[in-house]
């Protein structure tokens, strides 16, 4: 194996987004989960996403995991790697955005590394280094309630910074504008001065073509799934990929399908909402959650009575003001985890009981799931909405799954899923 691009994703939804970018654009993709162990078969690919949850640990810990990923990816023939973020950028001031780049771009031996998470498809543009969600600034999108990371600063340039070992530059649109060779010479003027990292502004898919040919001169680079179709393209231009490569069908997998979800976003409450017209839907009791295995089980035998006759969601999402309370009265983190474990739970329980096509919503719920599991890759599949791909598992029983990032996909986004994943 040769690979054109190496990924690494810090998400296991953002990998699927990725891989959908990248499968879409004309390079044949697998998605692993985690570093692949030696005895994994995969198919001859164009790229490859390695996908860790990392962007929420302590940054030593995604670093390492970074690290060896990286290692397993330049091993496979990668002459550049692309980190993949969150197109929101969410993370905090101790990371884990700026340690990991560092620490990739110092192994990659490169004085300055490109950053946009900008992806105008999913409404994510940069202009003078400040990103926006649709036409409002992140600071006052519903980002600034994110549980885990919310965002209070719109300008990239400073967020990264705060987290980096080196003063941050940034690459102007007017720049952009002037074309691959303008950026290229912009980032050298930036390395010049010290700065190990530019954020690049791009609004529209021409401005993430031009970023992708100036990035791919250097062995790293660090962005959202719009950075990635911009590497794809150049990738595609000379001669590697395939543009007519599109998405693995497959056969029929057939069994019982449900959905869970984790996320708190506004998207997912809304396909919640939207989904009780088309499938049984049962809420979960985070208390409940927290004071023992009972609504769990209970749960599982919801469910199981329900399967026979269709699919099931389950939900343990709920709107920001409840989730701040339940936070304040007992922490963060154990709220957080209480919600993950219990869904990883409820999705090994429905899988031992036939469920072979799975909808989650949520990075870090579909990150728990999928571990909880044991799934070790993934072939991409159609598009199920934007930046949400179909996943048919590699090796093993076939499985069909969706991970959802928690803002991306329209209201109907659950039974659209199910329709796709026969």
């Amino acid at each position: 194996m040769s690979l054109a691009l190496g990924c690494i994703a810090d998400d296991y939804t953002g990998a699927s987004d990725l891989a959908n970018t990248l499968s879409k654009a004309g390079l044949r993709t697998v998605q692993t989960i985690g570093v692949p162990a030696d005895d994994l078969a995969l198919p001859e690919v164009d790229a490859v996403v390695v996908a860790l949850k990392s962007r929420s640990i302590p940054a030593d810990e995604a670093v390492a995991r970074a690290r060896a990923a990286d290692g397993w990816l330049r091993g496979r023939g990668a002459g550049h790697v692309l980190f993949k973020v969150c197109s929101t950028f969410d993370s905090t001031d101790a990371g884990n955005i700026g340690p990991v780049l560092d620490a990739l771009r110092a192994d990659a031996g490169e004085r300055i590394a490109l950053v946009t998470p900008a992806f105008p498809e999913t409404g994510r543009s940069v202009c003078h280094g400040h990103l926006f969600v649709g036409a409002t600034l992140l600071a006052e999108s519903p980002l600034k309630d994110h549980p885990l990371n919310p965002m209070h600063d719109s300008s990239l340039v400073r967020v990264l910074a705060r987290q980096s070992a080196g003063p941050v530059g940034l690459v102007g649109i007017a720049t952009v504008a002037q074309g691959a060779e303008a950026v290229a010479a912009r980032l050298d003027a930036l390395a010049a001065e010290g700065h190990g990292a530019a954020i690049a502004d791009a609004i529209f898919d021409a401005d993430l073509e031009i970023l992708g040919r100036a990035a791919l001169a250097r062995r790293v680079s660090c962005g959202a799934s719009g950075l990635g179709l911009g590497l794809a393209r150049a990738l595609v231009a000379q001669g590697r990929g395939r543009p007519e490569a599109g998405a693995v069908a497959g056969d029929a997998v057939g069994g019982h399908a449900a959905c869970l979800a984790g996320s708190c976003s506004q998207a997912t409450l809304g396909q919640i909402e939207a989904a009780a017209a088309h499938m049984p839907v049962l809420r979960l009791d985070t208390e409940a959650l927290l004071a023992g295995p009972a609504e769990v089980e209970a749960a599982i035998g919801w469910a199981t009575e329900r399967l026979e006759a269709g699919p099931v969601l389950i939900a343990g999402s709920a709107p920001p003001e409840a989730v701040r309370a339940l936070q304040a009265k007992h922490g963060g983190a154990r709220v957080g985890h209480a919600v993950e474990a219990a869904l990883a739970t409820l999705a090994a329980a429905l899988v031992a009981r036939g469920v072979r096509r799975l909808v989650v919503a949520g990075g870090e719920t579909s990150g728990a799931v999928v571990d909880r599991l044991g799934l070790r890759a993934f072939l991409v599949g159609p598009e199920i909405a934007a930046g949400v791909p179909v996943l048919r598992t590699a090796g093993g029983e076939p499985m069909l799954l969706a991970l959802k990032s928690g803002n991306f996909g329209g209201p109907d986004l659950f039974p659209r899923a199910l329709d796709l994943m026969r």
